[in-house]
């Protein structure tokens, strides 16, 4: 097999991690594929936080949901998008440029997403494990003045990384779909997801409908959903008054 495609089929996420720091060519090995990632007209719509700083790594394993590993983690990366460098420009060269829409952040957003999963999988080609952490677009009001960041700068995603211990390696993947249970030909398609569910799961009808409300309960109806859903509310309002 494909040795970029194995690595892409073997990697899963890594919450424990060998003590230590990363090496430094290793870092800059990894922030620089990151960089090499496909963007948005070559512009580069995203800022990368190397957060180096452990008083602040505590604090962020709080804010993001109370995760402590992210706190132990050697490298910690926050992909932010970011109009307000191309923006501060666009205004000196033409004091009545438009701001920044809607459409401008989702193109950032991507740019930032992108570049972020260049490093995992550049990470994992150097045997570094690496986590997402969704959180980070929770508590926005706190992270913004937390990372100080300015108008239209967003945090899009948050990813640690270091060296697998031994149990990590050994732990499995969570099973993922099948291709065809995802993939539509031209058009979208409905498929029963149930049942998509209960074979990726291994599991009976009766196994699957504890397991569903469980699932339900965890992942929908939690704080955590809510507090995500209050910030991003609050992202686009501070994008949308150049805040």
């Amino acid at each position: 097999m494909n040795e970029t495609i194995r690595l892409l089929n073997e990697r899963k996420s890594v919450r424990v991690y060998a003590p230590g720091p990363l090496a430094p060519e290793v870092k800059t090995a990894i922030l620089n594929a990151a960089l090499q990632a496909p963007t948005a007209g070559n512009m580069t719509l995203y800022t990368i936080l190397d957060i180096t700083d452990q008083a602040l790594k505590e604090r962020l394993s709080e804010t993001c949901d109370h995760q402590p590993f992210i706190a132990t983690a050697p490298l910690v990366l926050i992909f932010c998008a970011d109009y307000h460098r191309w923006f501060t420009l666009f205004e000196q060269d033409e004091p009545a440029t438009r701001r920044p829409g809607e459409g401008d952040l989702l193109l950032a957003v991507s740019d930032a997403l992108i570049a972020a999963q260049n490093a995992v999988t550049a990470a994992e080609a150097l045997g570094v494990g690496s986590c997402y952490i969704g959180d980070i677009l929770e508590n926005f009001e706190i992270h913004k003045e937390l990372l100080k960041l300015p108008a239209y700068v967003l945090p899009a995603a948050m990813v640690v990384f270091g060296v697998p211990t031994e149990g990590q390696k050994a732990r499995p993947k969570p099973p993922r779909f099948k291709v065809e249970d995802v993939v539509c030909e031209n058009a979208y398609a409905e498929r029963d997801f149930a049942a998509m569910l209960r074979e990726r799961q291994g599991l009976s009808p009766e196994e699957f409908e504890k397991w569903i409300g469980g699932f339900r309960s965890f992942k929908w109806d939690c704080e955590f959903s809510k507090e995500m859903t209050h910030s991003v509310q609050a992202m686009l309002k501070a994008w949308q008054e150049g805040n």
